[in-house]
């Protein structure tokens, strides 16, 4: 009550002397406010142009590129045409004897006799045949599978038309069974053998046998028919270059994928520098048609030729123009309907 009653006298006086009451405001904080960030500057007016013009050439890049696979093409197609010409000449040259100087200048360069044909004499070594494969042949319309085998051809000294070092040969395409036949003769020709000798070596124990088993001796001259020398008529090539969709050689296990001259031929105990050639003959025999060489057409052939490389180029151009149209399209201003 005494609190009202002296809100009312102090009242009385202010109005009685002038003064007047100012509106009680609401109490505000003493933090310090953080002032409003500034405005964005204005783009420039020439950004949007410049960006515009970069966005305009960025839709024409992709016909640009096609454009340039497709001219690459055709500059591939004629580097094919000249090197398959090539090939087509050095194979029609008649064939060089295998001589010292022959073999010589093909361990030193052998890109200087490749796809010469060659004629050397030899004997093979069947024992140390690689097959290579599998390698798909069609006969009559119908695929087949096998191999190609590679047999190493060495010297015979007393020929004069022999070569003097041993070398490999790639005989031609065999069936799988071909190839299993060989294997399985090679392993039952070595279970005899080491059959026969465990029998000489039991045979000799007894003293009484030797008199009985004594075999006459037979004159060197009639013992048996000097086989002639093997001819071989066949194209000096390289290794070749797999995919990478072609697994590695195993010469541990006996796999062979693709021809790897220094591989193949540690393999055989020669030296990687041997020379490798492919053979080529056509004088094959009717009754036994295998190792079936190559064909010299199937040399000259290659996996991409002209014809290809001239769909490819139509490709390309055909692309080229198709992004290109789409492009234009796509920056043509669009007219306004009214």
């Amino acid at each position: 009550m005494a609190a009202a009653a002296l809100s009312k006298t102090l009242g009385r006086r202010l109005r009685g002397s002038g003064h007047r009451l100012l509106p009680s405001r609401p109490c505000t904080s003493h933090a310090v406010q953080p002032p409003p960030p500034p405005a964005a500057a204005p783009p420039s007016p020439g950004a949007g142009t410049e960006a515009s013009a970069w966005s305009k050439l960025f839709l024409f890049a992709p016909g640009a590129i096609t454009f340039g696979l497709g001219t690459w093409q055709l500059f591939r197609r004629q580097e094919k045409k000249e090197m398959l010409d090539y090939r087509t000449r050095r194979l029609e040259m008649e064939p060089v004897p295998w001589s010292e100087t022959v073999s010589t200048a093909a361990l030193r360069d052998p890109a200087e006799l490749e796809f010469r044909k060659v004629v050397c004499e030899g004997d093979f070594d069947e024992e140390k045949s690689v097959f290579i494969g599998p390698r798909s042949r069609s006969i009559s319309g119908v695929t087949e599978n096998g191999y190609y085998v590679i047999t190493p051809l060495k010297p015979r000294p007393t020929e004069p038309g022999s070569l003097q070092l041993p070398i490999l040969v790639n005989r031609g395409w065999v069936p799988r069974g071909w190839r299993e036949k060989i294997i399985r003769d090679h392993q039952d020709f070595g279970e005899t053998l080491d059959v026969k000798e465990a029998d000489e070596k039991t045979d000799e124990k007894g003293t009484w046998w030797k008199f009985w088993s004594k075999k006459p001796e037979v004159s060197p001259e009639i013992e048996k028919p000097v086989k002639p020398p093997v001819r071989v008529i066949g194209v000096i090539r390289g290794s070749e270059n797999p995919s990478i969709f072609v697994p590695p050689n195993e010469p541990m296990n006996g796999q062979w994928f693709y021809v790897d001259i220094p591989m193949i031929a540690r393999a055989c105990g020669l030296p990687e520098n041997t020379v490798y050639i492919e053979d080529v003959n056509e004088d094959i025999s009717a009754t036994n048609p295998y190792p079936l060489p190559k064909d010299v057409n199937g040399l000259i052939h290659h996996s991409v030729m002209p014809d290809d490389h001239l769909k490819y180029t139509f490709t390309w151009y055909t692309l080229s123009a198709a992004v290109t149209y789409m492009a234009s399209k796509r920056i043509k201003p669009k007219k306004m309907r009214l």
